[in-house]
Protein backbone atom coordinates (compact mmCIF):
# COMPACT_ATOMS: atom_id res chain seq x y z
CA UNK A 1 0.00 0.00 0.00
CA UNK A 2 1.45 3.26 -0.67
CA UNK A 3 2.04 5.64 1.73
CA UNK A 4 0.63 9.43 2.50
CA UNK A 5 4.19 10.48 1.05
CA UNK A 6 3.97 8.60 -1.74
CA UNK A 7 0.63 9.68 -2.99
CA UNK A 8 1.36 13.45 -2.42
CA UNK A 9 4.91 11.78 -5.28
CA UNK A 10 2.25 10.87 -7.54
CA UNK A 11 0.11 13.87 -7.38
CA UNK A 12 -2.47 11.98 -5.80
CA UNK A 13 -2.60 14.53 -3.14
CA UNK A 14 -2.10 17.92 -3.34
CA UNK A 15 0.67 19.28 -1.24
CA UNK A 16 3.19 22.98 -1.44
CA UNK A 17 5.24 21.42 -3.61
CA UNK A 18 8.48 23.62 -3.31
CA UNK A 19 11.12 21.37 -4.34
CA UNK A 20 11.53 18.44 -7.15
CA UNK A 21 14.12 16.72 -9.12
CA UNK A 22 14.71 12.68 -10.43
CA UNK A 23 14.97 11.36 -6.65
CA UNK A 24 13.24 14.12 -3.60
CA UNK A 25 10.24 16.08 -3.52
CA UNK A 26 10.02 18.51 -1.21
CA UNK A 27 6.92 20.35 0.48
CA UNK A 28 5.54 22.69 3.34
CA UNK A 29 4.70 20.64 6.41
CA UNK A 30 0.14 21.25 6.72
CA UNK A 31 0.92 21.45 10.41
CA UNK A 32 4.29 23.19 10.74
CA UNK A 33 6.13 24.04 14.29
CA UNK A 34 8.01 26.80 13.10
CA UNK A 35 7.30 29.52 10.22
CA UNK A 36 9.62 27.47 7.75
CA UNK A 37 8.65 23.51 8.36
CA UNK A 38 9.34 21.79 5.27
CA UNK A 39 9.22 17.68 4.33
CA UNK A 40 12.24 16.37 2.36
CA UNK A 41 11.18 13.17 0.66
CA UNK A 42 13.33 10.48 -1.28
CA UNK A 43 10.64 9.22 -4.59
CA UNK A 44 11.93 5.72 -3.27
CA UNK A 45 9.74 4.27 -0.80
CA UNK A 46 12.10 3.74 2.21
CA UNK A 47 10.15 3.20 5.48
CA UNK A 48 12.74 4.67 7.67
CA UNK A 49 16.46 4.90 8.43
CA UNK A 50 16.33 1.29 10.20
CA UNK A 51 15.58 -0.43 6.41
CA UNK A 52 17.80 2.53 4.62
CA UNK A 53 19.80 0.75 1.97
CA UNK A 54 23.48 2.04 1.13
CA UNK A 55 22.85 3.92 -1.46
CA UNK A 56 19.81 5.81 -3.15
CA UNK A 57 17.98 8.79 -3.46
CA UNK A 58 18.23 9.20 -0.19
CA UNK A 59 21.64 10.45 -0.45
CA UNK A 60 20.28 13.78 -1.95
CA UNK A 61 17.97 14.49 1.16
CA UNK A 62 21.08 16.66 3.22
CA UNK A 63 22.05 18.31 0.13
CA UNK A 64 18.33 19.60 -1.08
CA UNK A 65 18.11 20.55 2.96
CA UNK A 66 20.95 22.85 2.54
CA UNK A 67 19.88 24.25 -0.40
CA UNK A 68 16.28 24.59 0.82
CA UNK A 69 17.63 26.23 3.95
CA UNK A 70 19.45 28.95 1.90
CA UNK A 71 16.35 29.65 -0.50
CA UNK A 72 14.64 30.18 2.37
CA UNK A 73 16.80 32.52 4.62
CA UNK A 74 17.38 30.85 7.27
CA UNK A 75 21.27 32.01 7.38
CA UNK A 76 20.65 32.35 11.36
CA UNK A 77 19.85 28.55 11.60
CA UNK A 78 17.56 25.77 11.38
CA UNK A 79 17.31 22.20 12.45
CA UNK A 80 17.13 18.77 10.30
CA UNK A 81 14.97 15.76 12.35
CA UNK A 82 14.30 12.51 11.30
CA UNK A 83 12.35 10.40 13.03
CA UNK A 84 12.26 6.76 13.47
CA UNK A 85 9.64 4.30 14.51
CA UNK A 86 6.84 4.70 16.18
CA UNK A 87 8.66 5.74 19.48
CA UNK A 88 11.03 8.21 17.77
CA UNK A 89 7.87 10.10 16.52
CA UNK A 90 7.23 9.20 12.78
CA UNK A 91 4.28 8.80 11.48
CA UNK A 92 4.46 8.12 7.97
CA UNK A 93 6.53 5.09 7.38
CA UNK A 94 8.46 6.98 4.42
CA UNK A 95 11.47 8.61 5.47
CA UNK A 96 11.63 12.17 5.31
CA UNK A 97 13.54 14.61 6.38
CA UNK A 98 12.08 17.70 8.57
CA UNK A 99 13.73 21.48 7.48
CA UNK A 100 12.31 23.43 10.71
CA UNK A 101 13.45 27.49 11.09
CA UNK A 102 12.55 30.71 11.09
CA UNK A 103 12.80 30.82 14.98
CA UNK A 104 14.78 30.24 17.71
CA UNK A 105 14.85 26.57 18.09
CA UNK A 106 14.94 25.00 21.65
CA UNK A 107 16.30 22.00 23.76
CA UNK A 108 15.12 19.01 24.48
CA UNK A 109 13.59 19.19 21.29
CA UNK A 110 10.81 16.88 22.31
Amino acid sequence: MATLFTKIINREIPADIVYEDDHVLAFRDIQPVAPVHILIVPKTEIAGVATLPESGDHQYLLNVAKLLAEREGLSNGYRLVINQGEEGGQSVPHLHLHLIGGRKMTWPPG
